[in-house]
């Protein structure tokens, strides 16, 4: 091991114990306030938890990012301060990059490349990407993990279990111990790119004839289970669109829908990581925006069948007001033990969800609600039941699929669309049969390996 290499691990491992303390030192501070009687200021007591928490500049960056987009899962004082968080960890150097790309692709790992820029195009939590050219002329992104990213994870895991249990400390409205699983199942099959290469094959099928949006290839004799080179594709940032005529931004709305709820109705599988940096806008040759670059495919959740048709029966009993119909789909989700206060409870808020899909009218996402404002009445009034009548287990299922949907969201707002989507989700869904998206899945699955 070299000295450099020596230094970063050693500056990791004093990161982790700094962490790890400061972590602790908030539980101890929350766990005295309760024993004693006391009082906590919660918005402090946040902010010091992100400050501790923020000492890593790692993957947990992309935990207090799913943290803060599904609602009530912590307090607003904690969403707010965990929304805030940003994987800005350094890019590795060049020396480090040609030690990490020989580990890879072998000593004479240049020669496999007609150029590979020294300088990375982007940096995040797992690691970085380098655009390059194949020997047959095709531009690449080259993303290549960190090193010991493994030994990361697992660290930043075990201080979610300690911030997860100072929630449950202060409120016990909501049993995560699922949530904690489903998180971490996640998150650790972001480290293995070559399921992630099998991830954007799967996209490649599930989106073919989609024209609004364009999946890279992938370059399996430059991959491996930690470097992954797809094919660059050309695009802009989406908010470099939002002071584009309503028709452009409408186009790019209507193409993030189809990116995302095609794959799930037809096929059961979602991007479970919808947020700016993994996809850019594609003009056409008259500089109008044309569709949409899907770029990332580390966090990619397959769905049962079964639970895709409750999404399904959710919405036809939502806008027929059918409420056995609501309370099967809850139900074939993975709650259990639901009492008529707790449905309600949920009502609240899957109305709030479906509430621009079951609505057939041109409208925006939060139909003249302030964005800062957009979905807390409905999680301050949710929280309120289920802090009462609760717990409730959350079905590991629901994260990603509510973290999507709220994700997907948030790109609308950005857009200020103004779309019907209802007719949108309708034609998606239009002919839905459990069984036949069954034997879609499988046959799909099976033909990229991921069965």
């Amino acid at each position: 091991m070299s000295d450099s290499e020596r230094n970063r691990l050693s500056g990791r491992l004093s990161r982790y114990a700094r962490v790890g303390m400061n972590v602790g030192g908030v539980a101890a501070k929350v766990a005295g306030t309760r024993l004693f009687g006391g009082t906590l200021d919660k918005g402090k007591n946040a902010s010091e938890l992100a400050t501790a928490l923020g000492g890593l500049k790692g993957p947990l960056m992309k935990v207090g990012q799913i943290l803060s987009t599904v609602p009530d899962l912590v307090p607003p004082e904690y969403a707010e301060e965990l929304s805030q968080l940003q994987s800005n960890a350094p890019p590795m150097g060049w020396p480090f990059v040609k030690r990490r790309m020989q580990a890879e692709l072998g000593p004479d790992w240049e020669k496999k490349f007609e150029s590979f820029d020294r300088q990375p195009a982007a940096a995040a939590s797992l690691g970085q990407v380098h655009r390059a050219v194949a020997k047959d002329g095709r531009a690449l992104a080259v993303k290549l993990q960190y090193p010991d990213m493994q030994s990361a994870v697992e660290a930043d895991l075990a201080q979610l279990k300690v911030l997860m249990s100072i929630y449950r400390r202060i409120d016990r409205a909501i049993d995560t111990s699922e949530i904690f699983e489903e998180i971490g199942t996640r998150i650790r099959e972001e480290l293995d790119y070559a399921r992630e290469a099998r991830h954007a094959l799967l996209y490649k099928i599930m989106l073919d004839g989609q024209p609004l949006v364009r999946v890279p290839e992938v370059e399996p004799r430059l991959s491996t289970r930690r470097l992954l080179s797809l094919t660059w594709l050309e695009g802009r940032r989406l908010l470099d669109f939002r002071d584009r005529p309503l028709e452009e931004k409408n186009r790019i709305a209507a193409a993030m829908f189809n990116a995302w709820w095609s794959p799930f109705a037809r096929f059961g599988v979602i991007h479970g990581d919808p947020h700016l940096g993994n996809y850019t806008v594609f003009e056409d040759e008259d500089g109008v925006a044309a569709g949409i670059n899907l770029l990332d495919y580390g966090c990619i959740r397959i769905f049962t069948p079964a639970f895709v048709g409750g999404v399904v029966n959710l919405f036809h009993g939502l806008r027929e007001n059918d409420r056995d119909r609501v309370v099967a789909a809850y139900e074939s989700w993975g709650f259990v033990g639901l009492s008529n206060e707790l449905i309600d409870a949920l009502n609240i808020w899957a109305r709030f969800i479906y509430a621009p899909l079951i609505d057939d009218r041109v409208r925006t996402i939060a139909d003249g609600v302030a964005p800062s404002e957009y979905g807390r009445r409905e999680a301050f009034q949710v929280h309120q039941v289920l802090k009462e009548k609760g717990p409730v287990t959350v079905p590991r299922e629901f994260v990603f699929m509510d973290r999507a949907a709220i994700g997907l969201g948030s790109v609308f707002l950005h857009l200020k669309a103004e779309m019907n989507f209802y007719e949108l989700f309708a034609e998606t869904i239009e002919g839905f049969d459990v069984a036949l998206l069954g034997q879609r899945q499988q046959a799909a699955l099976g033909g990229v390996g991921l069965v």
